[in-house]
């Protein structure tokens, strides 16, 4: 009785520990540019690509905002003949689509059309009945002057015909072009057909309709022999979604308000000090009211506004009272550099996003453990299972992980779980790819390629535990 009480105080304690940020092995990542505040104050040039969905094939792997890099096979490296690959799970951000509406400023400069493209929507769908062939609808996006209220929260871009946001014509270009590439490189390897096959192949999506708009080019890519059907994907509940995540954790939030907002913030609040002639500059040209304190607790809606603009082949913004003052490209640039800095800080500078990390990533990553050890026990079916999510996804998940290099993932950034089998034997073995490589981190597990699949199941139980313990911490 004694040692079952003992036994129970150590794992209120560990979990305790959990919530303090203690007991989660934190490894710093390596020192860039990237997370060098002087540098990306007073530096110059964009951390990478911001205007085209094009990598040159001599520097693919560069980053490129808006078309990350992803497992092609002109780049894939193949293991030893010895391996035999049995399961991959990917994850990715969404490809490119216009700003947020919390994004764009209260009138724009710009027009931005999306006439004869949008959400494709089926009313609604059902596997008896008349319901078997409804017809297909898609948003269109207009305006009535007639509405007295159509003003009332700011034109943004003036007369739109898109959604904000929506994926675009290119960003669903992107995504054709994401699933051939992953055609080209896995389907041979795991025997999959032209055809999409839900016994071998799972898709899930998040609750946000644009990971829907991006399933939707996937599949074209992965699977081009499939007819147009309806094709399900799974989708957890926005209550408890892991993937976009939206579970409750209020414990993961008092951390990271501690290392922005708190007593262990100085370094964020700094960094927003250094910045302040930046915002001033910015806030000339959008109007935005330099107290809004939503523009300024970070630079996320500045960044989706240019970056959104520029890789859809649009000019930076000028102010609409004063043609002459504009964004140049060197402020934008700058823009870029501090996003990357916050997102390093956020998820890999700060002691704390370790432990962050493991509570707002950690079910996601419980999920994709679970399908892992399923093909270990030998008793794996699905073969492919692909995740479209947020850089709200990825990040935490690199976070996680403790890559040793940290970057706001751009659009379609890529994680791939991929899972081998030594011949003649039961050992299993991972190589997690980043960008179509194979991941480096700052962990003792280093470069995560070919390692044994019983180390990275002890690194998750190092950051989270079991499920158990992880909801009791994130509620407790």
């Amino acid at each position: 009785m004694l040692s079952a009480f003992l036994a129970l105080i150590g794992l209120l304690g560990a979990e305790l520990a959990l919530v303090e940020g203690q007991n989660v092995p934190y490894y710093p990542p390596k020192a860039t540019n990237i997370n060098n505040l002087t540098f990306v104050i007073n530096g110059t040039g964009a951390p990478g690509i911001f205007n085209s969905s094009t990598t040159p094939k001599e520097i693919y792997g560069l980053y490129n905002w808006c078309n990350m890099p992803h497992a092609r096979s002109s780049e894939y490296k193949t293991p030893a003949k010895e391996y035999k690959l049995q399961y991959v799970e990917v994850i990715q951000r969404h490809h490119k689509r216009t700003p947020y509406s919390s994004n764009t400023f209260f009138r724009e400069d710009v027009t931005w059309s999306c006439e004869g493209q949008g959400p494709l929507y089926v009313e609604f769908f059902s596997s008896a009945g008349q319901g078997k062939d409804t017809e297909a609808v898609h948003w269109q996006a207009y305006s009535d002057p007639l509405n007295p209220w159509t003003n009332t929260i700011g034109p943004g871009f003036v007369n739109s015909t898109c959604q904000f946001p929506q994926i675009t014509s290119e960003g669903l270009e992107d995504s054709i072009t994401h699933g051939t590439d992953l055609r080209n490189v896995y389907a041979s390897r795991l025997g999959l057909t032209s055809k999409f096959d839900p016994s071998k192949v799972q898709i899930r999506v998040t609750n946000n309709e644009i990971t829907s708009q991006v399933a939707s080019g996937l599949l074209k890519g992965l699977f081009p022999s499939t007819p147009s059907s309806n094709i399900e994907v799974q989708i957890q509940s926005s209550t408890f979604d892991s993937l976009e995540p939206t579970y409750s954790c209020p414990n993961a939030n008092n951390l990271k308000s501690g290392f922005t907002t708190g007593s262990k913030g100085q370094i964020w609040q700094d960094h927003l000090n250094a910045a302040k002639s930046i915002y001033a500059s910015l806030d000339a040209v959008s109007g935005i009211d330099p107290n809004d304190g939503g523009w300024h607790a970070s630079f996320d809606h500045y960044y989706d506004n240019l970056s959104a603009k520029l890789c859809h082949s649009k000019s930076l913004p000028c102010s609409v009272n004063d043609t002459s003052l504009c964004v140049s490209e060197s402020m934008a640039e700058t823009v870029f550099r501090l996003g990357n800095w916050e997102y390093s800080y956020l998820y890999r500078d700060a002691p704390d996003t370790a432990a962050y990390s493991a509570l707002r990533y950690g079910a996601w990553v419980l999920e994709m453990r679970g399908r892992l050890q399923l093909w270990v026990d030998g008793k794996g079916d699905v073969k492919y299972y692909h995740n479209i999510a947020h850089d709200g996804s990825i990040s935490p998940l690199l976070g996680f992980l403790q890559v040793d290099v940290m970057v706001w993932p751009g659009m379609g950034s890529e994680v791939a779980f991929e899972l081998y089998q030594k011949d003649n034997t039961q050992d299993h073995f991972l190589r997690v790819l980043w960008g179509g490589q194979p991941m480096e981190t700052s962990t003792p597990l280093g470069v995560l390629d070919m390692i044994p699949i019983d180390d990275f199941f002890k690194y998750i139980d190092s950051m989270v535990g079991s499920a158990s313990s992880l909801y009791s911490v994130c509620t407790q």
